[in-house]
């Protein structure tokens, strides 16, 4: 009889094929949608996935400013920073960040924190591109469309 393989595959830096995958986050609630960007960057859709190697694929982000938060969050949840002096502790809500210079770094920092920390995270955050407008330079690359509003009800906020 024939012994069957059982040696676990793991995935090497060069096999890896990266796609690229185009999101539509108008109306889109941020948590919901961070996770599966988040997932997305890291690869654990893919059946190759392995921890230790950046197999994920690209995400572009439009409409990263018209994302929504449900219940009271918009104006009770508060997002903390320090200075690095004394006493520098700084603090913002999502309605003065959205309304803000840079509106997409909400949505940006909610996949951030779903990213592990160090230099695999750092080079899967190089993976996600967002874009405030409707606009993006990534047409050469032929994104597919991933329909997040369609996977589950609660993705989109409704009036």
């Amino acid at each position: 009889m024939k012994a069957l393989n059982k040696q676990t595959q793991s995935a090497k830096p060069a096999e890896v094929e990266k796609k690229w995958h185009l999101i539509d986050a108008d109306g889109l609630v941020v948590g919901r949608v961070a996770s599966i960007i988040a997932n997305i960057l890291r690869g654990k859709h893919k059946p190759s996935y392995t921890p230790h190697v950046d197999c994920g694929d690209h995400v572009i982000v439009i409409n990263a400013d018209k994302v929504k938060f449900t219940g009271k969050k918009m104006s009770d949840k508060v997002y903390y920073k320090h200075t690095g002096h004394p006493g520098g502790i700084k603090e913002t809500t999502p309605a003065k960040v959205l309304e803000g210079r840079f509106p997409e770094r909400v949505l940006e920092k909610a996949v951030e924190r779903m990213i592990p920390r160090g230099p695999l995270g750092r080079q899967q955050m190089r993976a996600l591109h967002l874009y405030n407008g409707t606009e993006h330079p990534h047409d050469g690359q032929h994104p597919e469309v991933l329909d997040v509003a369609s996977m589950n009800r609660k993705n989109k906020v409704t009036a």
